[in-house]
């Protein structure tokens, strides 16, 4: 019943209508967690990093017990990631692709929900990841299940909590949360050096009081989280070490990994950025000038180191001008839609149909490229004897082979000679692995490691049915689509030249980032 003026109804809406700001926090948080779980369910397994990480756990080995690695590498530098998902499989008894899966799940939903406490809107961060999915691949690296992606969390949290009470000089407890986060990164990812530049981007804006609050954070951090590996001043100083040998000993970029070549300059988020400029001016935001914002010249110092390293822009820049995107949308849409607004609650739908289907769309397979992929194990009865036997050694130029085969045989029983990162080899073979990659896989290349192979040892390569090896004097089997095995021959004849491999050796297409991979 209803009187003349219709007031029953108009309290029923009111009733329901107060229920909008939570419906719309709801939507945003189960949208973040349906979308890993979606991609998950395609069958998809990174490229990379993140099955060496849960086959590492699983093995529960030393690195040296499973690459043969030269004296500069010394400490584990996930040291906590692994540890982690080793209690994980300890108490799950799950599988290398549980940990996989378990990694990235987890790790996409805490990069997000670390934004969402800040907000007022949470909305506007579904639109940030929209915008960076379709002109960039960062939403795509949130799904790559590494531990950078702690990081990159922390970072958020840095620079939302900034534009929460950057307008107010940081409290002396503020380094008591600050030091904590910053130790959980350097424990579980290692990296410790790379956090000079937010320092460095707080003091460009002029926040001099944050800056020295950042630093106290970060200092304080740092060593409490190496301390956490017991090897805290050597797992600090090993960091530095090998990121020098990692850009050092190379003469060009082209022999680097991917993710460490350089940009070329990323143009769309040039476009952004001066899109963000032309909002502000038309919807009359009233934000903070940009050379005031930390978050800003964040952006603009990964934009620029980007030329030396392209993961510059995709771990720290394009963190912080989500970052910008989200607070000025924020800012907008508290302007035109009050927050009990059925428009509000609508547009939140939208808006999260939209990010759900722009990231979890399987555009050019990725992410069900790995699902033809055909791996290295011990239960492949075509494999029997080709696999490297108790002791050896499996030697490649293609980092592709470790990922994936390690992935498979955790408990293996040989090691590898080329794993995820060159830097880690022993000198010499970092020389073979070089000439390798700088002679685009030409077979003469490979003869410093043929020359010391073992009866017990394997060379893989990569190559097609065309590249039938047919003048070698390994033995050689196609042991899986796309992969050759060689081994010296069981019985070795007198007057048998050094072994070789055949001249139509496939160019080395190792990578360690998702893109290349696929």
């Amino acid at each position: 019943m209803t009187d003349d003026n219709g007031n029953s109804n108009s309290s029923s809406l009111d009733a329901v209508r107060r229920y909008v700001p939570l419906a719309v926090w709801a939507i945003v948080i189960l949208v973040v967690l349906a979308i890993p779980l979606k991609i998950i369910g395609y069958g998809y397994l990174p490229a990379d990093d993140a099955l060496r990480h849960a086959a590492k756990a699983v093995s529960g080995k030393p690195w040296p017990d499973i690459l043969v690695v030269g004296p500069a590498f010394q400490i584990d530098h996930n040291f906590g990631w692994h540890f982690l998902l080793r209690q994980i499989f300890l108490w799950s008894k799950c599988s290398t692709e549980g940990l996989v899966l378990f990694s990235v799940v987890a790790l996409f939903a805490l990069a997000s929900w670390s934004v969402l406490p800040w907000l007022k809107r949470p909305e506007a961060w579904l639109i940030a990841l929209t915008a960076a999915a379709l002109t960039t691949d960062v939403p795509l690296r949130f799904l790559t299940g590494r531990p950078f992606i702690l990081t990159i969390a922390v970072l958020l949290t840095i620079l939302f909590a900034w534009q929460a009470h950057g307008s107010a000089p940081p409290k002396w407890w503020t380094v008591l949360w600050l030091a904590p986060l910053i130790a959980l990164c350097t424990f579980m990812h290692g990296v410790w050096y790379l956090w000079m530049l937010p320092v460095a981007a707080f003091f460009l804006a002029g926040q001099f009081r944050w800056g020295l609050t950042l630093i106290a954070g970060w200092v304080a951090g740092v060593f409490l989280g190496a301390s956490l590996t017991g090897h805290p001043f050597a797992s600090i100083y090993q960091a530095l070490v090998m990121a020098y040998r990692a850009f050092g000993m190379h003469t060009t970029q082209r022999t680097l990994v991917t993710e460490f070549q350089s940009s070329s300059g990323d143009v769309l988020a040039l476009i952004l950025l001066g899109g963000l400029l032309i909002l502000r001016q038309l919807a009359g935001l009233k934000t903070r000038p940009l050379t005031s914002n930390p978050v800003f010249w964040l952006a603009c110092l990964a934009w620029v180191l980007s030329f030396k390293a392209v993961r510059f822009t995709e771990d720290w820049g394009w963190p912080a001008l989500m970052v910008l995107v989200t607070c000025d949308m924020q800012l907008l849409l508290q302007a035109r839609f009050a927050a009990d607004s059925f428009k509000r609650l609508a547009l939140t739908c939208g808006l999260a149909a939209i990010a759900f289907l722009v990231i979890t769309n399987d555009h050019n397979s990725r992410w069900t490229y790995n699902l033809t992929q055909q791996y290295l194990t011990p239960d492949n009865p075509d494999l029997n004897g080709w696999l490297p036997e108790k002791g050896g050694i499996l030697y490649s130029g293609d980092m592709t082979v470790f990922y994936q085969t390690f992935f498979k045989n955790p408990n293996a029983d040989w090691r590898y000679i080329l794993g995820f990162e060159p830097a880690l080899m022993p000198d010499e073979d970092f020389q073979v692995y070089h000439k390798i990659m700088w002679n685009f896989g030409d077979a003469k290349a490979y003869e410093p490691w043929l020359k010391k192979m073992r009866p017990q040892d394997r060379l893989v390569i990569r190559g097609g049915r065309s590249s039938l090896p047919s003048s070698s004097q390994l033995e050689w089997e196609y042991g899986v689509s796309g992969i050759w095995i060689g081994r010296l021959p069981r019985i070795p004849q007198s007057g048998t030249p050094p072994p070789t491999i055949p001249a139509t050796a496939p160019r080395d297409t190792s990578t360690n980032s998702l893109n290349s991979a696929k």
